[in-house]
């Protein structure tokens, strides 16, 4: 072989080795900047992941959430918010409002003794009541089963205002209202359990839904916010009109729980007769024509008085 063919293919071959080198210096560098672009995504991504849960966990939650919530109000309400539960006969002339929190033990206690007085009151178109409910105790004992129980009344006042009155009075029952100091009503089950023993209620599905979902919570935070309206801030509290009632106290002696009843029932129509006058029906009827010393002023607000009076 010639020098000069020697040469040439030693050039050649070097050649080669520079283009193979030129080759690999660009796969290298191609390399190492997609490896610079996934980090950086990878630096964008987590903080974007650490930015999303930064913001999930700021969101309001619970009952906090619930204030945001659409606000959807049961049926048979009125007022702003729905936040007006007046149950009775519209021609009755005189309204009682009725100050309660579900957790309270004296509401259970005089729900107990004397819900049947009151509600044999409001079917005889004596007055018609509006329930403002509370739920202060959550607030002074923990939990949250004074405003999930008030979602569950917004469920059942969605059926009916019979629904609503017979599962207020199951839920204060001796058989299932719980120590004001157990957060029992917080669970949805617990609420459902006392609604098995309201045949309006036992073995309906909308209900049951609304519960669970809490179709109503954001109602309940719209009642729980009348809190101290027209100043009441304890719970039982009756007014007509402006005027708060007093109920004579029951003695503090040993007595049975029937002997207890029977007397707080009796206190509590004696505080109704002198407000209201004699029940329909009563030894003393025909002797005290009187509307009450608030008279025409047991009125819901806004409504054209039906006695004529100012």
């Amino acid at each position: 072989m010639s020098n000069r063919n020697n040469q040439a293919n030693k050039t050649a071959a070097r050649e080669r080795i520079r283009a193979e080198r030129d080759r690999q210096k660009k796969k290298e560098k191609l390399r190492r900047q997609l490896t610079a672009a996934g980090a950086v995504i990878g630096v964008l991504a987590l903080a974007g992941g650490i930015g999303y849960a930064v913001m999930k966990a700021n969101e309001p939650k619970g009952w906090e959430a619930a204030k945001e919530a659409k606000l959807v109000t049961p049926a048979h309400t009125q007022g702003k918010n729905g936040t007006e539960i007046l149950i009775g006969d519209k021609n009755a002339k005189q309204t009682l409002e009725v100050f309660e929190d579900v957790r309270c033990p004296a509401c259970a206690a005089f729900e107990q003794s004397s819900g049947e007085a009151l509600l044999k009151d409001i079917e005889d178109g004596r007055y018609r009541v509006r329930f403002t409910m509370y739920t202060f105790i959550d607030g002074v004992g923990g939990g949250e089963g004074s405003k999930n129980a008030l979602s569950a009344l917004g469920a059942a006042l969605n059926i009916s205002p019979e629904a609503f009155l017979k599962y207020k009075a199951a839920l204060y029952s001796t058989k299932h209202h719980p120590d004001e100091r157990e957060d029992v009503y917080g669970k949805d089950s617990e609420l459902l359990k006392v609604a098995a023993d309201v045949p309006e209620l036992e073995n309906d599905k909308a209900f049951a839904t609304a519960v669970k979902k809490g179709t109503y919570d954001r109602w309940a935070m719209e009642m729980t916010a009348l809190f101290g309206r027209k100043g009441v801030k304890g719970t039982p509290t009756f007014m007509h009109g402006d005027k708060k009632l007093v109920m004579p106290q029951v003695p503090q002696q040993q007595m049975t729980q029937v002997q207890y009843n029977q007397l707080a029932q009796a206190n509590f129509k004696k505080m109704i007769d002198k407000e209201f006058g004699p029940a329909k029906g009563s030894a003393d009827q025909g002797k005290d024509d009187s509307k009450g010393e608030d008279g025409g002023k047991g009125i819901r607000e806004g409504e054209k008085d039906p006695t004529g009076a100012n």
